[in-house]
């Protein structure tokens, strides 16, 4: 196992200390390590991975130094095309280091949004040209065999990263007065809902929590969309679940995933119809791969959604504010809720217990009737 402040100290005193990138679950350890040691300058956690290859190309053309750029290997898709047409050899030959989790590994057990990435990750950084290794005890010599190829050959290079492979560190919790967390909020949401009305929610604990939520009041699962994969795309489902139904879809989006594809929003508010209806539940944090700040509690939100065509933002922070906001967003359009939570969920959350497919399934069979 990885000695997690050694590993990064290691990359400090090889100068390698300018990181970005957007968290993982096999990289929060290291994950924490970067936020408590680097400033906010020098560790910027980006909206997405594509982001991240493109700051750490301007450090380097800058400063000469190689950034550090740490993911889920399900945001690779996100960072194919700067790593082919920027940092590339034929292209502007951009030395940085990948630190990539492997989620979905062949013969590791694993969530199902994860496994056909994992199966193609090692072919993906092959078809790109991207050296990479597997991240070992003798993490030194790896990060020398690094630097050396990265001076040498003047091209990125990856350290994959298995389960459990960085040893325990303190967690990153961003802290907040808010009062209700977002199983409280989901819960509120929920009820506002009718049997005709059907959610689209995003990945991580939020469509998690709306399960069970549906399994304690026995409600059946018919009426949601659990986005289990495609962190950022929740919007856009819902808006072509819209387009091809009369029915009522509410997207219940997270903060990471409003802030990795905002660009969506402009074109969604440019065709969206009356069914289209948006909530945004803001706990500050990526907190289902470890609690990492993301930017949201510090932008407008409320601005960027108007100036987006939202012709009403409403904004909640209790029960009451939720109810309204709810009666309003069921009779306008165009109308969306940001919903501020604090951090933090049941240790005892557990996972959807129905496939994808046949989540998929049960929703085409109720929203077809």
């Amino acid at each position: 196992m990885v000695d997690t402040q050694k590993f990064y100290d290691y990359l400090v005193a090889n100068q390698m200390d300018f990181f970005v990138g957007v968290p993982d679950s096999l990289l929060k350890n290291l994950c924490s390590c970067i936020t408590e040691n680097s400033s906010k300058k020098q560790n910027i956690i980006t909206a997405n991975e594509g982001n991240a290859i493109a700051m750490a190309s301007g450090y380097h053309v800058a400063s000469g130094k190689y950034g550090v750029v740490y993911m889920q290997n399900s945001g690779i898709g996100n960072t194919v095309n700067p790593l082919l047409s920027l940092v590339d050899k034929d292209v502007y030959k951009i030395p940085m280091l990948l630190i990539i989790g492997w989620r979905g590994e062949p013969g590791v057990k694993d969530e199902p949004q994860h496994k056909m990435q994992g199966k193609v990750t090692l072919d993906l950084l092959e078809a790109m040209n991207v050296k990479y290794m597997f991240l070992e005890d003798d993490y030194e010599k790896q990060v020398d065999e690094c630097v050396k190829y990265m001076k040498e050959e003047n091209q990125p290079v990856a350290l994959v990263v298995r389960k459990d492979t960085f040893a325990s560190y303190r967690g990153v919790k961003t802290t907040s007065d808010y009062l209700l967390t977002r199983e409280e909020s989901l819960e509120i949401i929920l009820s506002n809902l009718g049997d005709d009305d059907y959610v689209v929610s995003t990945t991580g604990k939020t469509s998690r929590e709306i399960f069970e939520l549906r399994e304690m009041k026995n409600e059946g699962h018919g009426n949601d969309f659990l986005t289990v994969g495609s962190m950022g795309h929740t919007a856009s489902i819902a808006l072509g679940m819209s387009i091809g139904t009369d029915k009522k879809i509410y997207t219940i989006d997270g903060d990471g995933s409003f802030l990795m594809h905002m660009g969506g929003f402009p074109i969604i508010c440019s065709v969206a119809d009356e069914n289209f209806k948006y909530i945004l539940i803001n706990n500050g944090s990526h907190e289902s791969v470890g609690g990492q700040p993301t930017v949201a509690f510090d932008i407008d939100v409320e601005g960027i959604l108007t100036a987006s065509g939202f012709k009403n933002v409403y904004s909640a922070k209790t029960v009451g504010e939720i109810e309204q906001g709810m009666k309003k967003l069921n009779n306008e359009k165009l109308s969306a809720l940001v919903i501020y939570t604090k951090q933090g969920s049941r240790d005892d959350l557990g996972r959807p217990k129905t496939t994808p497919e046949e989540n998929k399934l049960d929703m085409m069979r109720k929203i077809s009737k």
